[in-house]
């Protein structure tokens, strides 16, 4: 092979590796690794699912009508009158200790936390997060926290994905792809709801969508999904009678529906941080917030009982049209009081059942007065609840596919799909329009951390070298003297500064200008005596995105370009100033080039003249 003489510990295998930057080969077998342990991952959580219901329903019969029992139960209907008031405090405090004794990670409803871990903490969860949290949810929710069991679910499937990962000692992607399965694991396992829930690791979670990375969170899905239904069954989680479908003037009436929906859900999200920062003066210990948030939730939970918990059972009875009127208005604006302020005080719970409380009721609430004053609109009340339930969370979460398809898959209602389209496609808009970060991300966009929201296919991935390679390449011949490139390097200053090294025509190297520079005038000695490094080449079908990852990795500025792997023989090269004027080139293509560049100018202006300023010029 040519420069097997080298001091190189390349093969011809290696370099075909290397020219193929992107090999699908060990990429798929990772795969299959990953998809094994995601099963066993999707199993364990609907276990887990299954246990922490149980812990809920041992606290609530406990605290609310003195049993041991760990049926899932309501305490709406408890009969302990102003002592209601003291049970979400006790809790509280359990939770509040926990907290500062335990960890303090325990403390909000878990996906912020976890899409925390994943963006800048290489996916590593604190390995005892995977039993506090759950026991911290049991105690707040069980004493009637009014937060859903499927966030502590989510997180804490997340944060059992993250340990596995870290026993395994297996790299941070590796370990973000199990972290997100687990999460989807947990969400599956709570509500019977697999898409939803891959959708929900997708779009909140993995930041991509790539086989590697979606393959095993659908696996693990899977897996708790059919856990689940060893123990629940195969029925959607909320039942409903068949909707009729919807009329172009009620579809039309969803949009409008969406809007309103958008803008209560920029002000849930402000209001629910506002919350937060007024603790957050408070001259107390944060151990001791949550039991304030205690004292709200009971004192509401007094008038009205049906705030208590998790509310599953309300979110039935809302889009099943059983409760309507005053009733209905006076339990989704209590919920979010009681809601809002318990998770603003930074307790343990989660916020999917209660949006989908707010946001239903908020639906039902408007097809009934659209319905007294235009009937001929034929809006469903129970329509409206379903997609305003999907349309809240879209709206405070940004994660619009998810919220669509858990409407559809916990109600099984086909007819609801164009509603649910037309809600939640308008809940986005506005949402996007007036506010810029979600209930998920606000939290830590303020500790500096950019959380990505939009997911596109690199450009660079998609174009080849040989539309951007440098073609006029100076090369030396192995056999030339160095004492004479030095020479000829004082009197003809080079385009670029890699040289290909070639013999017989045939690369077999590089050297830089700055290793000819240094290295001393020993005329005995050829170019190919002092080519050391590796040899790395890249073909012209590889792309921009291959050229720069292999320039990471073997920290070079510039690789050899050749026709075929056999022949070896040079037709360009690639430096980093090709690669940034390809970058260069695809933003100019890009619609939104104008736009960033209007920010980013003035931004730069600015920054020049405070440099300038500060230097006293």
């Amino acid at each position: 092979m040519p420069g097997s003489n080298l001091n190189s510990p390349l093969t011809a295998t290696s370099i075909k590796q290397a020219a193929n930057a992107s090999s699908l080969t060990r990429l798929n077998n990772r795969t299959l690794f990953i998809s094994a342990i995601a099963v066993f991952l999707g199993i364990l959580t609907g276990f887990i699912a299954k246990i922490l219901t149980s812990l809920i329903g041992l606290v609530t019969n406990f605290f609310f009508y003195g049993t041991f029992s760990i049926a899932f139960s309501s305490p709406r209907n408890n009969h302990l009158g102003l002592f209601v008031i003291a049970i979400p405090i006790i809790g509280a405090l359990i939770v509040g200790l926990m907290a500062r004794y335990g960890s303090k990670g325990i403390r909000g409803h878990g996906i912020p936390e976890a899409m925390e871990q994943v963006l800048v903490n290489q996916s590593k969860i604190a390995p005892r997060l995977t039993f506090l949290k759950p026991l911290s949810a049991a105690f707040s929710i069980g004493t009637g926290g009014p937060f859903g069991a499927e966030g502590p679910i989510i997180a804490t499937g997340g944060a059992l994905g993250s340990l596995i990962g870290q026993l395994l000692k297996i790299n941070a992607d590796e370990r973000k792809i199990l972290l997100a399965a687990g999460a989807a694991g947990g969400m599956a396992a709570t509500f019977g709801s697999p898409v939803s829930a891959i959708l929900l690791a997708i779009e909140l979670l993995l930041f991509e969508f790539k086989p590697r990375s979606f393959i095993p969170v659908m696996i693990a899905s899977l897996c708790a999904s059919a856990t689940r239904i060893s123990f629940e069954g195969i029925h959607p989680v909320f039942q409903m009678n068949v909707l009729a479908a919807a009329t172009n003037t009620a579809l039309v009436s969803y949009f409008v529906l969406g809007m309103l929906i958008g803008v209560v859900a920029v002000g849930v999200t402000k209001s629910v941080y506002f919350i937060e920062d007024q603790f957050d003066k408070l001259p107390i210990h944060w151990m001791w917030w949550p039991a304030i948030g205690g004292l709200v939730v009971g004192i509401i939970g007094y008038f009205v009982p049906a705030t208590l918990g998790v509310g599953y059972d309300n979110i039935q009875n809302i889009i099943s049209g059983n409760i309507g009127g005053t009733v209905l208005v006076v339990l989704f604006v209590a919920k979010f009081l009681s809601w809002s302020v318990s998770l603003g005080s930074g307790t343990s719970g989660g916020t999917l059942a209660p949006l989908f409380t707010i946001g239903g009721g908020i639906g039902a609430a408007f097809a009934l007065v659209a319905a007294a004053l235009f009937p001929h609109l034929g809006i469903d009340p129970r329509m409206a609840a379903l997609v305003g339930m999907a349309a809240l969370f879209t709206g405070a979460s940004r994660a619009i596919l998810t919220s669509i398809v858990f409407a559809f898959e916990t109600t099984l209602q086909p007819t609801a799909i164009l509603p649910l389209l037309a809600c939640c496609s308008s809940s986005y808009l506005v949402s996007i329009m007036l506010m810029k970060e979600t209930i998920m991300t606000e939290k830590i966009a303020r500790r500096g951390i950019r959380v990505p929201s939009e997911y596109t296919a690199d450009v660079l991935d998609q174009t080849q070298l040989k539309n951007f390679a440098t073609r006029e390449v100076v090369s030396i011949e192995a056999a030339t003297r160095l004492s004479d490139v030095q020479d000829w390097l004082l009197k003809n200053p080079p385009r670029h500064h890699t040289f290909p090294v070639l013999e017989n025509e045939q690369v077999i190297g590089v050297i830089t200008k700055k290793e000819l520079e240094d290295f001393g005038t020993e005329d005995d000695l050829t170019i190919k005596e002092i080519v050391t490094k590796p040899l790395v080449v890249l073909l012209e079908t590889n792309s921009i995105r291959d050229a720069a990852n292999l320039m990471a990795e073997v920290e070079v500025y510039s690789i050899p370009i050749v026709a075929d792997l056999d022949s070896l023989s040079l037709v360009g090269i690639i430096s980093r100033h090709d690669i940034l004027k390809a970058r260069k080139e695809k933003n100019n293509e890009s619609n939104d080039s104008g736009r960033s560049l209007s920010i980013s100018v003035p931004l730069a202006n600015s920054i020049k003249a405070r440099f300038r300023k500060s230097r006293g010029v």
